[in-house]
């Protein structure tokens, strides 16, 4: 499906303030130089500017699990409907899909400060802006929702960017991708629970002031920082679709349209099972089990992934397992086993991720990288509206997200691109 190199980010020294290097060597996918033992989180923590990096590009991330629970308790407490409370949620939801994939490209043509700037400010200001006249104008209301998730910052992107730059070898920057990934869960577990608390100690509106100030400070330690400025994509041709002119890629990207649909649909299935179970407090369990060995998940690969970069074939076989572990849940189970099988999907979903997140990278035409990442979470975004969209009508079970890990890998392993297709980024 595809070959994989180390981006298409300039090469610096271990002090990146110094002047960038000549573009890094390309490492195809499957022959990078083997090592013994993969690096440790630790190890790839250890370089300098990575743990700062890394904590300001989660931090400017936080506001995404934050604001989707802060907009639905605002807007009840403001007398809507939960209809209406959902579907400003949703709104917030898909509007970094239109959003990320520009900012991303006005990184890769501008330099990574100024989006992160202007994203921070458009979110900062719109969440403010909530915060303090309320949820009670919908107009107003749908505006500075769709503004704050579509000036979200590329702060993703931006990362996966900077990864060669800071780190000694294509193994490490692999380690990087599986802790990036990782540390990504901690927003979708972290996030929620702090807007509920805030919101049920002081106020709704606080939890929005709180995300808008999360945004802001993370997006501004994560621009200040000296790789971030200096860092430039490689020079890219003038293409009308760009990123997604490789065949390759578009298949790629719709398959983790399906992926995501799988932790849409999950959400829908935790609601409607805690029902029959008469177990209320399964809903939340459910996604947050999920995710919680998604971290699990992710700490194991980065210590049992391959030696060498995985190949297209561990892709497709990451994405098989990943389907048949839905099966089970289709069975009629009681509360604690339904939890616990529900941790086999979700160990495998981060390890999933970041292997596709190597293909995406690898795909991109150079000088594209963040662009890259941002049609990237573009798919995963509007696969996690369809499979909530999906799931409800379907009343929630679980032959949804099934349905969709099997989509994903079938597209998984649909090979359009030529053995010999040039490596980008």
């Amino acid at each position: 499906m595809a070959h994989v190199q180390v981006r298409d980010t300039l090469r610096t020294s271990p002090a990146p303030d110094l002047a960038p290097q000549p573009p890094a060597l390309r490492v195809p996918w499957g022959t990078a130089p083997a090592r013994r033992t993969p690096p440790t989180f630790r190890a790839v923590l250890r370089h300098r500017y990575c743990r700062r990096l890394l904590i300001a590009s989660v931090a400017g991330r936080l506001s995404l699990g934050m604001v989707p629970v802060a907009l639905i308790l605002a807007a009840q407490a403001d007398g809507h409907s939960l209809a209406t409370a959902s579907l400003l949620a949703a709104l917030y939801g898909i509007a970094p899909a239109l959003g990320l994939p520009l900012l991303g490209r006005l990184a890769d043509l501008r330099g990574l400060p100024l989006p992160c700037h202007l994203g921070a400010a458009l979110v900062a200001t719109a969440l403010g802006t909530l915060a303090i006249v309320g949820t009670s104008h919908l107009v107003v209301t749908a505006v500075c929702v769709a503004l704050a998730g579509a000036g979200c910052p590329p702060l993703e992107g931006g990362l996966r960017s900077l990864w060669p730059t800071v780190l000694p070898d294509a193994a490490h920057v692999r380690s990087a991708y599986t802790l990036d990934s990782s540390a990504q869960e901690i927003v979708y577990v972290v996030g929620p629970a702090l807007a509920i608390t805030l919101a049920s100690w002081l106020s709704p509106g606080a939890a929005l002031a709180l995300a808008a100030a999360v945004t802001w400070v993370g997006s501004l330690a994560f621009a200040t920082t000296s790789p971030v400025r200096i860092w430039r994509a490689a020079p890219r041709h003038r293409a009308r679709i760009g990123v997604l002119r490789p065949p390759a890629m578009r298949s790629l990207l719709m398959s983790l349209v399906f992926l995501g649909a799988t932790v849409g649909a999950l959400d829908v299935a935790g609601i409607s099972v805690a029902e029959q179970l008469d177990e209320p407090w399964l809903a939340g369990a459910l996604p947050a089990t999920f995710s919680a060995a998604g971290l699990l998940g992710g700490v194991l690969f980065a210590h049992y992934q391959p030696a060498s970069a995985p190949g297209p074939r561990y892709l497709l076989l990451l994405g098989a397992v990943f389907a048949l572990c839905w099966l089970p849940l289709l069975a009629p189970l009681p509360a604690s086993l339904l939890l616990a099988l529900a941790m086999l999907p979700g160990a495998l979903f981060v390890p999933l991720l970041t292997v596709a997140s190597l293909a995406v990278t690898s795909l991109a035409p150079p000088g594209t990288s963040t662009e890259a990442v941002g049609w990237m979470s573009c798919a995963m975004r509007l696969g996690l509206a369809g499979g909530t969209a999906l799931a409800g009508p379907l009343s929630g079970h679980f032959v949804v997200p099934l349905m969709t890990a099997t989509l994903c890998a079938l597209l998984l392993g649909i090979r359009t691109a030529p053995a010999s297709a040039p490596s980008a980024v």
